[in-house]
């Protein structure tokens, strides 16, 4: 019997998106944003929209497949897939289904997407008031504790105190995402650099460790990548990017409810990490190019961690600004300026940022571009990563 894996069978042939908008600023609808994303992924791999014969989602994103299909004048919907779990913790696991419908014969040309505009309904990341609470919030919001930062500050904080990992480690974080964000055209926050002084004295949003700057942004637009074989991606427009492994889960009892998961201090990557370089046959230290999601900076910390990147005793020492900035940083980190700093497009930038880092035309290219490890919605429930590699990682 064949091994059982997706390494090398498929590839990101083309990547498209739409202009990033601050939230609620969007002067299209969501559907429409979904639409030219698609559409522009498609001109990027070469293909007509008509080709397209399936389609991945997460985030409970509202612009479903039939309603696509029916727009694009697709010929034939074969595939339809949605990936549970709010946020971003799909992100990378749409792009596995979408690779494992085309690796299993279902669809021969998937498009993975994201698109939101908060305008047209809701502020994605604002809590808002109910007459009645149930499940976790029944627990928690008569506390106080609502929002995300609030919910996850306290893990990021345990974490921290477990480890004795400092406040520097997260500043730099947010650092270098700002400092890729200022030579990117595309990214909302090019123009404002930051630097140490005005992250340590802007707002606490959560105390003690989240400050505005570790928060991501929330933004309307959106972001498409199209899946094929491999063989069909060599014969495409672009440099394939090739999917080595995909990685989706979380770890045991990780949605306990009213946070009683035995591994409370997590950002849920414990279990799914070595599963990831297991089908890509690669390990950490073959990781050339990092793009970790960023709901906030201290889940970014726990996802590199867990990823094996980055051990937790050496994190003080390795997460400075120097060794996380392209092109010759140690461990180059979200080139593109991420949720931090380029747009919360719930971390679909990060793939197409590592798809150019892998093609060799990202603004803020990096040297060793044959791998790229992306890590999606850390502490969420459930999580995904993905491992993309260029021809000479087959």
């Amino acid at each position: 019997m064949s091994e059982r894996s997706l390494r090398g069978k498929t590839a990101i042939a083309g990547i498209g998106e739409t202009t990033y908008y601050k939230h609620g600023q969007s002067p299209h609808s969501e559907f429409k944003l979904c639409l030219e994303a698609v559409v522009n992924a498609c001109a990027d791999a070469g293909i007509s929209p008509h080709e397209v014969d399936g389609f991945a989602s997460y985030g409970d994103d509202r612009s479903d497949a039939g309603h696509l299909a029916a727009a694009l004048g697709i010929k034939e919907l074969k595939f339809s897939n949605m990936f549970w779990g709010g946020g971003g913790g799909g992100v990378c696991g749409a792009i596995g289904n979408a690779a494992a419908a085309v690796a299993t014969g279902m669809a021969d040309c998937v498009v993975a997407f994201r698109s939101l505009a908060q305008g047209q309904y809701r502020r994605y990341g604002r809590s808002s008031a109910a007459a009645q609470l149930s499940g976790d919030d029944s627990f928690v919001v008569p506390y106080g504790v609502m929002s995300p930062a609030q919910r996850f500050a306290m893990k990021v904080t345990r974490f921290m105190h477990d480890h004795g990992i400092h406040q520097n480690a997260l500043r730099a974080i947010s650092l270098a995402c700002y400092h890729h964000a200022q030579t990117n055209p595309n990214a909302v926050m090019r123009g404002r650099p930051l630097d140490e002084e005005k992250y340590d004295h802007s707002r606490w949003i959560v105390e003690p460790f989240f400050h505005l700057f570790d928060c991501c942004q929330e933004n309307d637009g959106a972001a498409a990548v199209v899946v094929v074989s491999a063989e069909r991606a060599r014969q495409l427009r672009q440099k394939p990017a090739y999917i080595m492994a995909c990685a989706q889960g979380s770890d045991t009892r990780s949605a306990a409810p009213v946070h009683n998961m035995p591994n409370y201090a997590s950002s849920h990557f414990g279990q799914l990490g070595p599963r990831l370089y297991q089908m890509a046959k690669m390990t950490p230290a073959d990781m050339g190019i990092i793009e970790c999601y960023e709901n906030f900076t201290g889940g970014v910390l726990m996802s590199l961690v867990e990823h094996g990147l980055v051990k937790p005793e050496e994190a003080n020492d390795v997460l400075v600004k120097d060794n996380l900035i392209a092109p010759d940083g140690r461990l180059p980190l979200n080139t593109s300026g991420g949720n931090l700093a380029e747009c919360y497009m719930h971390g679909l930038e990060l793939v197409h940022d590592a798809v150019r880092q892998i093609r060799g035309v990202a603004i803020n290219q990096v040297k060793n571009n044959d791998t790229a490890i992306i890590m999606g919605g850390p502490m969420v429930t459930p999580v995904s990563s993905l491992i993309l590699g260029s021809e000479a990682t087959l």
